[in-house]
């Protein structure tokens, strides 16, 4: 069954999704970009999984030697696609992936895994379509130190819905008990919580 928890929200906010995180979140993203690019190579294939609007895949995309961004909400993949038509682009649920066993050598998964309802069939998908030691790199936000805790009322009330509440050590604990043996950690402060970056092997 695939996990359409959220997808009315996602789809809603699509249109809008761009002008909110360069607004809110543009200083994580190129955090993020600044601590991820050294992590790619022209030789990697990667699969990027809630790719929203491409908030990263613009600057990451061509650092690999191939990349598909995919996300679960047709209208955020539409909007993908207009803003970088290089790109492949697909719809994707991240918890019933259509690709075969091994196929990519990364998985990036930004600022989703806590909002799916069953986020360890997001985790098995992923450790399935890595090649043997492939790597996940994924950043989540995380519920620990500082939190923008009106902006968050607010986008629940809007429909979004959080499922898991983690700290950095509970997200950690998750992913190894998916099969991943995380090889660095760290943290990235947000507009609207912690973000806990984890880039993990697969075991």
């Amino acid at each position: 069954m695939k996990d359409t928890a959220n997808l009315g929200f996602w789809q809603r906010a699509a249109g809008i999704y761009t002008l909110i995180q360069e607004k809110g979140n543009k200083r994580v993203y190129s955090e993020l970009e600044l601590k991820l690019s050294p992590i790619l190579s022209k030789e990697d294939s990667v699969l990027e999984l809630a790719c929203g609007t491409g908030q990263l895949t613009g600057p990451l995309a061509r650092l690999a030697g191939s990349w598909t961004a995919t996300d679960f909400s047709e209208n955020m993949v539409s909007e993908t696609k207009k803003r970088f038509p290089e790109v492949n682009c697909e719809v994707q649920d991240a918890t019933a992936l259509t690709y075969p066993d091994g196929t990519f050598d990364k998985v990036i998964i930004a600022n989703a895994l806590h909002i799916m309802p069953c986020p360890e069939k997001a985790l098995s998908e992923i450790r399935r379509v890595l090649t043997d030691g492939g790597t996940l790199i994924a950043p989540t936000f995380v519920y620990e130190g500082r939190i923008n805790r009106p902006r968050l009322w607010l986008m629940e009330r809007a429909g979004f819905k959080t499922f898991t509440k983690w700290t950095s050590e509970s997200y950690r604990a998750f992913l190894e008990s998916g099969g991943f043996e995380v090889t660095e950690q760290f943290t990235v402060s947000g507009g609207l919580l912690p973000e806990s970056v984890a880039v993990a092997r697969k075991t």
